[in-house]
């Protein structure tokens, strides 16, 4: 690059592009680069580079399966040095996961020391843990020194490496993957091993066999944490047809009988890839929030396997209903998606169905048998010219020792011999008459390669050529040949034997392995009613209690209201009544919103309560005007301090979030000032200035949201209070002395709304309040 900027005669022309073109070319080689040697799996051995740079770097320590373990350090080191020279935090992560049984369904890296667990803890520092290979992994290298698999030089062509692994099995779909790349990603999900061997297996037989058949065979997904997938068939064989679906994997759970009608429920698996810490985290989050209220406890008594205990509120609760509710709320149940994007022969991504992932494992399988066959006639071919000419030394001996004890050059003379000559053996360096030279081709000597073998042969070897051993390893030989040659020339023969090997992989890792059965079951959802919260709540009688200062909680049972409570220093009593744990309250702010909380989710009346703040988004310039139980079918009258005021259905006034639902639209200096039930067929009102009026309520709108309508006229001040009664009963309040009161006689005082009414009658309140 610098040679061309010094270039004198350089024209900044003919290099000058532009920007989106500049930006569109890197951008493009920098999509191509992580969508290929990075995020994407290779179809063949199911592997991204990183993985089979790890695994080939275990295999040149010689970290078999049966050896030592080494320093994990040492293996992510020497990978970062020779094959992959990324970060070594990176690749030591890739190999941890590798050797997690919760990750991966077939771990391919046998860890000793702290590699993780499924709390989402770390694994421990790459100097502390030691690793070698499983048989897993040795069946993917298996006949990478046949010349299974092309080479390309690694990063600084010092070294070469492979560009796919041999892979017996069709790791792809076993262990499954998941990456993201630049404009798409990947996510397949492991499945059972046998499984996966005998669809390939009826895939041999019927290469036309449809999606749908090879359900039968593979059902579906097989989480290494178990669980229990809930997905109807019909969804998942769409999912495997089309490469793009999910899945619905629930947590596996039992009910334990405790006697005396008590029970709870254990779960022993869940679902893949979700922590259980946090799993337990968010479940205590439920019964804190009282989301759930009929789960009353979480335990988690995991050691070696998990056991987390669900302890619910109620004996008479169903275990199903609780446990419909936990999968509805929390990751006891999750989604997985399926989107099976591969690189087919390294190189093309595309989203493939099942047929397709098993139909290039197949192919590249027949492509490893071909080419480890004629690697082996090549070995054979070296092998039969080297007895060949040990047959030949073994028959000539004497004359090969006269020519090895007293010849010159030895092997240009073994070579020049005519073996088929008698030659009387020399007793002396005279007698010895070296072979005649001979011109054109020598039909009847030996090659270089048979002669560096009988020069290269131990002199206490001769003993044991034997002339039965060399001719039946030669005839065994040809044997060999013979049929690689045959395999080599039918196709059937080749796929006969492909069949042979899965059988015998099929075998090793699902009889003989640990964890080889299908850990994953399958269920029917069932239909999940839908119950309101009220249904899930136990009816109890609660005292509800708020402070002056806006603290709220809950008495149990129906205590007397003018007992004594405690408070906090400068509070007091505001609002005391009673309810019941099943009850909804309703709260009415200045700022003519309503907000909504459960009775079940009040504090406890031991302590002092809590801020009724925190439980809804009530503005700290606002104040509480009421509060108090829902009653369905019941309409409240409101009305602000300038005088206006409508009817509202308490229905519609329900709110489902904190931030509550405005009702009553008031304008500064006015706020939200009565909110009273409606009874009767009038409407008194009482403003600041002591004049009242009485008109009929069929005069007030009912009203969703909104101002309202003008009550009473005034010319100074506004509001003092209101209330609804029977005109034909009368106006009931209570004097100063506590007395009530009752007016019948109302006539004065009628007249049509928004008038400015007559001054109040003789012995009302001088507060200007009805109560």
């Amino acid at each position: 690059m610098n040679d061309i900027v010094d270039d004198p005669n350089m024209n900044p022309r003919n290099v000058a592009e532009t920007l989106r073109r500049a930006i569109g070319e890197r951008y493009l080689t920098y999509a191509l680069s992580t969508i290929m040697n990075r995020a994407l799996p290779d179809a063949r051995d199911g592997l991204k580079p990183v993985h089979r740079r790890i695994l080939y770097a275990m295999r040149r320590l010689r970290l078999s399966s049966s050896g030592g373990f080494l320093k994990s350090a040492k293996i992510s080191g020497d990978t970062m040095g020779d094959f992959h020279p990324h970060g070594d935090a990176a690749i030591y992560d890739a190999m941890a996961r590798l050797a997690q049984d919760f990750t991966i369904r077939y771990p391919l890296v046998d860890g000793q020391g702290n590699f993780g667990n499924i709390d989402g803890d770390n694994p421990a520092a790459s100097r502390y843990t030691e690793a070698r290979m499983t048989i897993m992994a040795e069946a993917l290298l298996q006949g990478l020194d046949e010349d299974a698999v092309d080479y390309r030089p690694n990063y600084d062509g010092r070294l070469e490496e492979p560009v796919v692994l041999p892979a017996s099995y069709p790791n792809l779909l076993a262990n499954g993957s998941s990456g993201i790349a630049v404009g798409m990603a990947t996510n397949i999900p492991p499945h059972n091993i046998g499984e996966l061997i005998d669809a390939s297996l009826h895939l041999i037989k019927s290469p036309n066999a449809l999606d749908e058949t090879l359900l039968q065979y593979v059902p579906g997904p097989d989480f290494p944490t178990g669980g229990v997938i809930v997905e109807s068939r019909e969804n998942i064989a769409q999912a495997y047809a089309t490469g793009r679906g999910s899945i619905r994997l629930r947590a596996k759970w039992e009910v334990e009988d405790l006697g005396r009608g008590q029970w709870q429920v254990v779960v022993t698996e869940i679902p893949y890839q979700v922590q259980k810490s946090k799993l337990v985290e968010r479940l205590a989050e439920l019964i804190q929030t009282k989301k759930v209220p009929i789960l009353a406890d979480i335990r988690d008594e995991s050691a070696e396997d998990i056991r987390m205990v669900l302890e619910p509120k109620s004996k008479n609760i169903d275990p199903d209903l609780l446990m419909n509710l936990l999968f509805k709320n929390s990751d006891l149940e999750i989604r997985f998606s399926l989107n099976m994007n591969v690189l087919i022969d390294g190189v093309t991504p595309k989203v493939c169905s099942l047929k397709e992932v098993l139909r290039a494992f197949l192919d590249f399988r027949r492509d490893v048998l071909c080419r480890r066959s004629r690697h082996r006639m090549e070995k054979i071919d070296h092998r039969l010219e080297v007895l060949e000419g040990l047959i030949i030394a073994f028959l000539n001996l004497d004359r090969v020792i006269d020519i090895i004890r007293y010849d010159e050059d030895p092997k240009a003379a073994l070579m020049r011999e005519d073996w088929g000559r008698k030659t009387a053996r020399a007793t002396c360096e005279a007698d010895y008459v070296s072979p005649a030279p001979v011109s054109g081709e020598d039909e009847f000597g030996l090659t270089e390669v048979q002669t560096e073998a009988i020069l290269n042969m131990r002199l206490r070897s001769l003993r044991k050529l034997e002339e039965m051993e060399l001719v039946a390893e030669r005839d065994k030989l040809m044997e060999e040949r013979a049929g690689l040659e045959d395999l080599l020339a039918s196709e059937d023969l080749q796929w006969k034997r492909i069949s042979g090997e899965l059988r015998e992989v099929k075998k090793a890792f699902t009889k003989d392995l640990e964890r080889g059965a299908r850990l994953t079951a399958f269920a029917e959802a069932g239909e999940v009613e839908e119950v309101p919260l009220e249904a899930m709540i136990e009816r109890e009688p609660i005292t509800v209690v708020c402070s002056q200062m806006g603290w709220i909680r809950a008495m149990k049972g129906h205590i007397d209201l003018n007992s004594e409570l405690k408070f906090k220093d400068g509070d007091g009593p505001r609002f005391i009544f009673h309810a019941e744990t099943t009850d909804r309250l309703l709260v009415f702010g200045s700022n003519g919103r309503f907000y909504t909380i459960s009775a079940a989710n009040l504090p406890g009346g031991r302590g002092m309560g809590e801020p009724l703040r925190l439980m809804v988004d009530l503005p700290n310039e606002a104040q509480i005007i009421d509060i108090f139980a829902h009653v369905p079918g019941r309409k409240l009258l409101l009305a602000s301090s300038a005088g206006d005021g409508f009817v509202v259905p308490e229905a519609d006034v329900l709110a489902q979030t904190r931030a509550g639902k405005q009702a009553l639209n008031v304008r500064e200096p006015a706020f939200a000032k009565i909110c009273k039930p409606v009874t009767g067929d009038a409407v008194a009102v009482v403003g600041e200035n002591r004049k009242v009026l009485v008109f009929m309520l069929d005069e007030l709108p009912e009203m969703g949201r909104g101002k309202g309508v003008r009550l009473q006229k005034y010319k100074d001040g506004g509001l003092s209070d209101l209330t609804t009664f029977t005109l034909a009963d009368g106006l009931t309040w209570k004097d100063p002395a506590g007395r009530t009161r009752t007016q019948s006689d109302l006539s004065e005082w009628i007249a049509k709304r928004a008038t400015a009414g007559r001054m109040a009658p003789r012995g009302f309140p001088r507060d200007n309040t009805f109560t």
